[in-house]
Parts: C-alpha cells; sequence; structure tokens
C-alpha cells in the first residue's frame, strides 16, 4: 500500500525508517519539481512519476507532523514541570 492510500495515524509513514542516504524534500524541490508528459495518445502527465513524488511529499510530511506533535508533547511537559 502506498502512502497515498493511507489516512493520516494509519499505517508505517510516521514510523518508517529511513537510510541515511535519504534526503527530505525541501520546499524549492517541491516549487521546481517537473513531471514527463504522458505517452503518445494521452494528455497530462505520467501518473507513475506523479504518484511516486506525492507519495514522497506525503512520507515526509508525516515525518514533520511526527516531529512537531513530539515536540508539542515535550513543551507540555517542561511546561507542566515549571508550573510545578
Amino acid at each position: 500500500m502506498s502512502v497515498r492510500d493511507e489516512r493520516p495515524g494509519q499505517g508505517s509513514g510516521a514510523t518508517a525508517y529511513r537510510s541515511s542516504a535519504y534526503t527530505s524534500l525541501l520546499p524549492w524541490q517541491v516549487r521546481e519539481r517537473r513531471f514527463k508528459p504522458a505517452g503518445l495518445g494521452r494528455r497530462g502527465l505520467e501518473p507513475a512519476d506523479v504518484y511516486a513524488f506525492l507519495d514522497r511529499v506525503a512520507g515526509d510530511l508525516a515525518a514533520v507532523y511526527t516531529a512537531l506533535a513530539e515536540s508539542r508533547r515535550e513543551t507540555a511537559r517542561i511546561k507542566d514541570a515549571l508550573r510545578r
């Protein structure tokens, strides 16, 4: 199952382990990404290229949201400790 078929909190998008060679997408890479046109007799973009890119973007977003949630939990824990 690809990331685009999963709902938030479902699947391994947030818990996937990546190799150290994997680099997360940067905003400029998303903005500048171009796809090959579809084959002869078809209009638009090559669907496999678009879906692969969307899967990568979804994976990176899942990792960002996981890190954000962890940061918020840690912030709440620290605030609670300071109140005590």
